[in-house]
């Protein structure tokens, strides 16, 4: 599988999986349909469930919403999955929250006997009790495709351009950055990190509180957290956030989730192995290194590099 910029950062950003071989496929989704995604993905890998699972959410979430957190739906249906708080989903903060909102369909596919080896629509179906039970099976590919890149099992495989100039201009937040993470991923995404909010608020969505937040100014930014993080401020360097990889796939998963959330995060550059994703010249896709210097294969493979515009 390989990725194909269908624009340039000239034009609305967007984000493209393609498929290699002489019968490609392209699936084609915006900034914030890509975040979703990879939040669904993201909670399906805190839980350690197989990509089938994985496969399924995303499938039901684009028939349901278009991986849109709407706030409105067939009755009291609200959110990615159209949950609905008279039928006991949780209250309608919960229901669009989007980590919870995921977790909670979770929760029901797992209940169902066999559910990875169900045909797609039949599992998704058992979950949501839908009056249109055959829609789901049309998203099954391109929901495949989006698996395959979010989970890291394929190798710079989601890019995104991020339009004009490179970006909206306004400055990124490392603590914003790993509060994200750790809600999406859990804990042990980030070893030594406390969270701003505490991941288990209930209906609290950082994605919602994190632009009125007062913690993202320089004197309340937790750049002290230990362990594997570090996040840094200098007239040379943007902020970093380093995410330890633990594996190559876990590393592609975590570089392609930093790309999905771009835009929302204000996100300059990922680096993970040998490659780089660089937000002013996004339309080139993930690029080979030239910087690597000194460093070791090795190390560059030990961790996912996250640098974040500073709004200059």
């Amino acid at each position: 599988m390989a990725t194909q910029y269908v624009t340039s950062s000239t034009g609305p950003a967007r984000c493209t999986v393609r498929t290699a071989g002489a019968e490609s496929q392209d699936y084609e989704i915006k900034p914030e349909q890509a975040a979703n995604a990879a939040t669904i993905t993201a909670v399906g890998s805190q839980r350690g469930l197989p990509e089938r699972a994985v496969t399924i959410a995303l499938a039901t979430a684009m028939q349901e919403s278009s991986l849109l957190n709407i706030g409105h739906g067939d009755r009291d249906s609200l959110g990615l999955f159209q949950q609905r708080p008279s039928q006991g989903w949780g209250s309608q903060r919960q229901i669009q929250d989007p980590v919870y909102s995921s977790g909670k369909f979770y929760d029901h596919l797992v209940q169902i006997p066999g559910y990875s080896r169900l045909p797609l629509t039949v599992a998704a179906q058992r979950v949501q009790h839908s009056g249109f039970p055959q829609a789901y099976a049309k998203h099954e590919t391109n929901a495949s495709l989006l698996t395959a890149a979010l989970t890291g099992r394929r190798a710079a495989a989601f890019n995104c351009t991020t339009g004009p100039a490179g970006g909206d201009g306004k400055a990124g937040s490392p603590a914003q950055v790993r509060d994200r993470l750790v809600r999406e991923f859990g804990k042990n995404v980030l070893p030594g990190h406390k969270p701003r909010v505490p991941a288990s608020a209930e209906g609290v969505s950082l994605r919602e509180s994190d632009s009125r937040s007062k913690a993202d100014s320089p004197s309340n930014d937790d750049s002290r957290s230990k362990g594997d993080v570090q996040a840094r401020t200098s007239a040379a360097a943007e902020p970093e956030v380093r995410i330890p990889a633990r594996g190559d796939q876990r590393g592609w998963e975590l570089a392609h989730w930093a790309v999905a959330n771009s835009s929302d995060l204000h996100i300059a550059r990922v680096s993970y192995g040998n490659r780089v994703w660089d937000a002013s010249s996004s339309e080139q896709g993930w690029r080979t290194r030239e910087d690597a210097g000194g460093t070791s294969e090795g190390e560059r493979a030990a961790s996912v590099s996250v640098r974040l515009a500073t709004g200059e």
